[in-house]
């Protein structure tokens, strides 16, 4: 009889531990197969994933591509259907509209909504409007960039110029350094037909701007304020900028300003390390970074989300794949990647924390969190965004050329009215 007293104690002991075992591992057993990019995010998260499977008795299938192969992939898999994806990277600006039209995105609407503990308000607005199309949240904010100034701190300080603040300001200490009989310039930043669109985006805002009213659908190339924007730029590129400016994209610009032959420099703050990283860079001790100019409307950059994480809305595991994407983005595990691992990330509390900060050079740390007053998007946001960029930096182009862009930009406007028309 005291034996099978004890055998009854023990099974019962047994079924309380695995009762309690179940109840702190709900998801046990399930697996979530997730497809990422090969990116620095990816690379920090990588090394800790054992800790979620071990916490949350979660196996993750993990795969990741190169940009352009992930989108491939992922594009394939959801028009065959039933891909068995449950959690996908996503590039809001370039798939974002798009996939939310096709219906590959869950809304995470719900779940944010009722984890208080999460914080969706924790990510900056940019972002979170970012990742924000026709009401449905598409993805959790991850890797962001802003468009910031970058210039030569002996230069200016040997010339007696202060870091400029305003649009006039950049353009008088542009003229006043530029030296083309030395092979020394004043300004430098994208002038290529289409990739230039995106750093343009903050001089147009910063005049009061945009490429069209988001409310009604029309195009707003011609008004005064995008065309202050665009002569802004254009004259700092044609008046100051180096020979073959319409060649250069970003590679290009960084490699003339690491040449020591450029003074000033606007473009996005996620290109820092090979300006900053003495390893990467000659003039890494004598570049100082700041916030982007003020124009008219003050300093409007753009804070994008280059990368979100998001769920696919045909997952099996939608729970499990919540508690995958919740873990990831956490404030713990951004603090650790932002921190440890100097990725820029869209938490609001990992910057106001010094252990957020803690690897970034302090001015380009300072100049990223005083851009507050941003726009979530540096193109325009349609589907047909390859052809609309393409219009809008033939208007620019011209500007650069010294032709008459105003004509362009009202041919270019009935182009571009032409492919939101589409959209509607």
């Amino acid at each position: 009889m005291k034996k099978l007293c004890l055998l009854i104690v023990l099974v019962l002991l047994l079924a309380s531990m695995t009762a309690a075992i179940a109840q702190d591992k709900p998801f046990a057993g399930q697996t979530i197969r997730v497809v990422l990019a090969n990116h620095a995010w990816t690379d920090a998260v990588a090394p800790i994933l054992s800790r979620f499977e071990e916490e949350t008795g979660i196996k993750v299938e993990w795969e990741s591509y190169g940009e352009e192969q992930l989108n491939q992939k992922l594009t394939t898999e959801f028009i065959a259907g039933k891909a068995g994806i449950d959690v996908f990277m996503t590039r809001p600006l370039q798939e974002g509209a798009n996939m939310e039209m096709n219906g590959w995105y869950q809304d995470l609407k719900d779940y944010v909504s009722k984890d208080a503990e999460y914080d969706f308000e924790d990510f900056t607005e940019a972002s979170r409007s970012a990742v924000t199309f026709n009401g449905t949240i598409t993805a959790i904010p991850l890797v962001t960039e802003q468009e910031i100034l970058y210039y030569r701190k002996d230069i200016l300080e040997e010339k007696g110029i202060a870091v400029p603040t305003t649009m006039e300001e950049l353009y008088a200490a542009a003229e006043a350094l530029n030296d083309p009989d030395n092979d020394f310039y004043g300004f430098v930043a994208r002038g290529q037909r289409s990739p230039l669109v995106t750093q343009l985006s903050a001089y147009i805002y910063s005049y009061g701007g945009d490429w069209f009213d988001r409310d009604t659908y029309t195009a707003t190339l011609n008004t005064p304020e995008t065309l202050a924007g665009i002569e802004m730029y254009s004259n700092l590129l044609r008046n100051f900028g180096p020979p073959g400016v319409l060649n250069m994209h970003w590679a290009q610009c960084i490699g003339i300003f690491n040449e020591k032959k450029v003074a000033l420099y606007t473009d996005a703050s996620s290109l820092y390390p090979n300006l900053l990283d003495p390893t990467k860079s000659d003039v890494a001790d004598v570049t100082g970074c700041a916030v982007f100019p003020a124009g008219p409307e003050g300093s409007v950059s753009y804070d994008i989300t280059a990368w979100g994480l998001a769920m696919y809305g045909e997952s099996e595991n939608k729970d499990a794949a919540w508690e995958f994407i919740r873990w990831a983005t956490s404030r713990e595990n951004s603090l650790y990647i932002q921190g440890e691992k100097a990725q820029q990330l869209a938490r609001t509390s990992v910057w106001a924390d010094p252990e957020g900060i803690k690897s970034f050079p302090a001015d380009w740390a300072a100049a990223v969190a005083g851009t507050i007053n941003a726009k979530s998007y540096d193109r325009p946001l349609i589907t047909a965004v390859t052809e609309a960029r393409d219009i809008i930096g033939g208007v620019v182009v011209t500007a650069i050329e010294g032709g008459d862009f105003e004509a362009v930009a009202d041919e270019a406007n009935a182009q571009f009215q032409s492919l939101l028309d589409l959209e509607k």
